[in-house]
């Protein structure tokens, strides 16, 4: 244990005597030079990747598929709180997650808005347009196309 004191104790008495007295700037540089490395490979992209996280957090709408920490695969169903979201991850099956051990977003909906909900109906009136817009798909259009088309012959006057 002695020689342990020793080994450590030793060289700080060797240079000690060695230099004269002040401060040695030169000796702080490897512990600054250290910091630095550290910051810019570990501290600086951990709070870029905390920060897209939250971001992601933030942008959250309901049906969003998403990914749990615990591996979860479910669709947001309704944002309770700023900390709290419930998942639906079957049929009539939903549970309170908190909202930050969502990891993923696997794909986005469209944020439900007051547009989206107006529904409309179908006008009996625009039948011939609705019946146009289906015949417009490539494969109907091809078919159409090779159709014979039928006209009235109307009698004529003599």
């Amino acid at each position: 244990m002695y020689w342990l004191l020793a080994l450590t104790l030793l060289p700080t008495a060797a240079f000690a005597n060695a230099g004269g007295p002040g401060f040695d700037v030169m000796s702080l540089l490897p512990i600054v030079l250290i910091f630095v490395v550290f910051y810019f490979l570990l501290l600086r992209p951990q709070q870029a990747k905390m920060k897209k996280h939250q971001e992601m957090l933030n942008n959250l709408h309901r049906g969003d598929k998403v990914v749990t920490a615990g591996g979860i695969i479910g669709t947001v169903s309704k944002i309770n709180t700023d900390t709290e979201v419930m998942l639906e991850i079957d049929d009539n099956v939903r549970v309170r997650v908190v909202k930050s051990m969502i990891s993923e977003v696997m794909t986005k909906s469209e944020p439900v808005s007051q547009s989206n909900n107006v529904t409309t109906l179908p006008n009996p009136a625009n039948k011939a347009t609705s019946s146009a817009t289906k015949a417009a798909t490539p494969a109907k259009a091809k078919l159409a196309a090779k159709a014979p088309v039928k006209t009235k012959k109307t009698p004529s006057k003599k």
